[in-house]
């Protein structure tokens, strides 16, 4: 399944969470409609139903992006080829 990249996720769970969170009972009927537009849009997103697992789903995504990648090698790590003929081996 394709994933948005983490900081367009970070995006819609900040502002998300930030409508839920300022939204009293009674909120505009703009801030409604525009809260279920990112929940579904998260759940979309995520390949999820219910928003809160959306949530969980996206949270995990942006953590994983953030952790440290180890690099990998660009050539293999035996002896160069002046070193093979430096130990005598044969180059091919």
């Amino acid at each position: 399944m394709l994933m948005p990249h983490p900081a367009t996720l970070r995006k819609l769970v900040g502002e998300y969470e930030a409508l839920v969170a300022h939204r009293t009972g009674s909120g505009t009927v703009k801030a409604n409609q525009r809260a279920q537009d990112l929940a579904y849009t998260l759940c979309v997103s995520t390949g999820t139903r219910d928003v809160n697992l959306a949530l969980k789903k996206a949270r995990g995504h942006i953590a994983a992006a953030q952790e440290p990648v180890t690099p990998t090698p660009l050539r293999p790590t035996g002896p160069t080829a002046a070193e093979a003929l430096d130990a005598g081996e044969a180059v091919a």
